[in-house]
């Protein structure tokens, strides 16, 4: 049984092997090492074999290329909530129905979207990530078949609702594939591979929706997911490896042969034996889990002091964000008299403007986690997982949070006012631009930080994100047209953005008490199991 070749070897064992005799052995680690010379352990250890292995076993290539496929394969869920927008009148004309019974679809959609990730997450927690991605496309693929063959309002609900458990369940894996293969001192320059998909979807969802309603039919919309979803499905069986840490360890440690993806096995069979190189196997890495999945556990990770905190903030990010989204497209037919290519058009600057916060957000995370690490004494060594037990991540993570909250609450405030007096069309194109730049920025550091805290259980820690943001995002887009309809679109932005600023409050309290709350959280958990997590 072989392992692929990029495995990467740390100097201490490079040494160690010169010192028993294998020189060519030492030689070859040593060129393959990912340790940075100059690097420190931290003082804190759990074991020296432990402390001694890579935190990853993947080169450098490999991880870029397991993060965008997990990246590209989590692009499903977004794009199928953006795609869908453009569509509405269609749809309500085709099911002889209003605009704002069609857009209790989006309502539900979202609370499925919601709801869904909470197993899949800690399910894939415990049997691995690649069975997880099956399920999930499985049930996607089989939602938009009917989807796209159904001609009723109750059978586009449901199957709505079938459609977002499928998809919602593959951001949340990505999330912890990512969280399976780097360390929190690095996380934040791989954000742009890792949620390249999520951001692309937004961007590229409406205007393909626009163009398929409008040259063909609203059903060639889920015919078009169907291929989508059969690509990524077939994608994952093909090039993903497993990456879950309680199967896996650090990937050093070989899964079943059903749990491995195609070219490995082919690559395997055509292989002879004689040149197969085998490979250090790290068994300490391997992690410890739950026995069986509990989608509760993300109901706890709210109960807790900070972990609370974090995700009422970011669902209340992400509603605000919802409801512009959802009425976009009524905006502009009602103000522009727009028909659905250029409402799809027009939602580009949003989602570009989503894509490239991953530029800006994970390097200043990077360079911050760096800052606050020189000024509390914390050593980072290239290729091992940071134990922060005594290092204030909250303040590394939220002192990017804020200025985007409050730069995206000025450039929202603006928006809803010059759609509300007509202005030129490229004025608030701009603004969504800055926006949406901003919005995902914040939300891109406070997933970050949620992930950071509960590493051991990264799946299900976005998932309790997942949860939140969508169940409050589902009420927020159900009242969201009969509040601009009520009040107008600048009153209704001018709430959401006082609604950010007031509850902001909640971002302050972590960055001065989460690290006591956690300390605390910790103590209370090593008396329960005789452990302190890292």
């Amino acid at each position: 049984m072989s392992l692929p070749a990029s495995v990467c070897q740390s100097n201490s064992e490079a040494e160690h092997s010169n010192l028993a005799g294998s020189k060519a052995r030492a030689e070859e680690q040593v060129e393959n090492t990912n340790v940075d010379n100059n690097g420190v352990m931290p003082a804190k250890k759990e074991s020296d074999s432990k402390d001694d292995a890579p935190y990853c076993s993947l080169s450098e290539r490999r991880k870029i290329s397991v993060m965008l496929t997990a990246s590209f394969s989590g692009i499903i869920s977004p794009i199928s909530a953006s795609i869908y927008y453009p569509a509405l009148p269609s749809l309500a004309k085709d099911m002889h129905v209003s605009i704002s019974l069609i857009n209790l679809t989006i309502m539900t959609y979202l609370i499925l979207q919601g709801i869904s990730p909470s197993f899949t997450g800690s399910f894939s927690d415990v049997y691995g990530r690649r069975l997880a991605y099956a399920l999930c496309f499985i049930i996607y693929i089989g939602a938009n078949i009917g989807l796209a063959l159904q001609s009723d309002y109750a059978a586009l609900m449901v199957l709505r609702c079938v459609q977002a458990a499928g998809s919602s369940g593959t951001i949340a894996i990505g999330s912890a594939v990512v969280a399976d293969v780097s360390t929190r001192a690095e996380r934040g320059k791989y954000i742009a591979y890792a949620t390249m998909g999520t951001t692309l979807g937004p961007a590229l969802g409406p205007v393909i929706g626009g163009l398929l309603d409008h040259f063909l039919d609203w059903r060639w919309i889920f015919w078009f997911l169907v291929v989508l979803g059969g690509f990524n499905f077939a994608l994952i069986l093909v090039t993903c490896p497993e990456t879950c840490r309680a199967v896996v360890g650090n990937g050093s440690i070989p899964p079943a042969k059903w749990n491995r993806p195609l070219w490995a096995i082919l690559r395997e069979s055509l292989r002879p034996q004689s040149h197969k190189v085998e490979m250090k196997i790290y068994h300490e890495t391997l992690e410890k889990s739950r026995t069986r999945p509990n989608p509760l556990t993300s109901v706890r990770i709210a109960l807790e002091k900070e972990g609370g905190l974090i995700l009422m903030y970011g669902a209340l990010l992400y509603a605000g964000y919802m409801i512009i989204l959802s009425t976009l497209t009524s905006q502009l037919e009602s103000e522009y008299r727009f028909n659905s290519i250029q409402v799809g058009l027009c939602y580009l600057p949003l989602g570009t403007g989503s894509l490239t916060s991953r530029w800006s957000a994970g390097p200043l995370l990077d360079w911050n986690f760096k800052r606050e690490a020189k000024r509390q004494n914390l050593s980072i060594v290239k290729n091992r997982q940071q134990d922060i037990w005594d290092f204030d991540i909250e303040k590394a993570r939220l002192t990017i949070t804020m200025p985007f909250v409050y730069a995206a609450c000025v450039l929202l405030l603006a928006y809803g006012w010059v759609m509300k007096f007509q202005a030129p069309l490229a004025v608030p194109l701009v603004l969504l631009f800055f926006s949406g730049h901003l919005t995902t920025g914040a939300f891109s550091t406070l997933s970050t930080l949620i992930v950071d805290i509960h590493r051991q259980s990264a799946a299900t820690a976005v998932a309790a994100n997942n949860l939140f943001r969508c169940l409050l995002a589902a009420g927020a887009t159900a009242f969201a047209t009969p509040l601009i309809d009520r009040i107008g679109i600048g009153w209704t932005t001018t709430f959401i953005v006082g609604v950010w600023v007031v509850f902001s409050a909640f971002l302050w309290m972590v960055y001065l008490w989460g690290h006591t709350w956690r300390e605390e959280l910790h103590v209370k958990r090593s008396e329960g199991d005789g452990s302190i997590p890292a």
